[in-house]
């Protein structure tokens, strides 16, 4: 199977092919129920134990707060993330209370967890003909103490632009030609049997 380029080593849903971080959305909006289904998917992540470390935090465009989302962005992703339907704060919460017990605890894999309900989001954004860009690129203080978001407990760790994908020629020119599904690594770089390989 080969979609968009992309050449699969061994048998997958053409699914994980189709979904990539395209920049160039069409500006359109989103209905807030489109955005709440792909985040009730995210609720249904694997969830460490049921502690559900995730939070979202979420603007839309054409709201009071969109231009407020757009601002947490560094200045390379305002560029053209400005013109996604939505944007998502991802964050974390680092201590929790499992069952049956009365004290937080540090969770060691708060990130980890919260990767996978992300995913989720994303697979459920390209099952609904959107498509998800998550970002490293953020102002992670002003996002904290704008939204509140406590100094204690929490991690902001990322956030996404999620809209109707548009043709490369809507994008700045200098991201143009980065326009196109990526490739990845051999596998065999990355998983390994038996010891683990640098």
């Amino acid at each position: 199977m080969t979609i968009d380029n992309r050449h699969p080593t061994f048998p997958v849903d053409p699914l994980f092919i189709q979904r990539w971080s395209p920049r160039a959305f069409t500006g359109a909006d989103m209905p807030e129920g489109d955005l709440l289904s792909m985040l009730e998917a995210a609720h249904w992540a694997p969830s460490s134990g049921n502690l559900q470390p995730w939070r979202f935090s979420y603007g839309l465009k054409g709201s009071d707060e969109w231009d407020r989302y757009v601002s947490f962005l560094d200045d390379g992703n305002q560029a053209w993330a400005h013109n996604a339907a939505a944007l998502i704060i991802v964050v974390s919460k680092t201590h929790n209370v499992a069952a049956g017990k009365t004290e937080a605890r540090f969770t060691r894999t708060h990130s980890f967890d919260t990767g996978a309900a992300t995913m989720a989001l994303q697979f459920q954004a390209i099952l609904m003909g959107y498509h998800a860009h998550p970002m490293g690129g953020i102002l992670a203080d002003r996002i904290k103490s704008e939204l509140a978001i406590p100094d204690e407990g929490f991690v902001v760790e990322a956030a996404v632009a999620i809209g109707r994908i548009a043709a490369p020629e809507t994008l700045p020119e200098k991201l143009r030609l980065r326009e196109i599904p990526s490739q990845r690594k051999p596998l065999s770089d990355v998983a390994f049997r038996g010891n683990f390989m640098a």
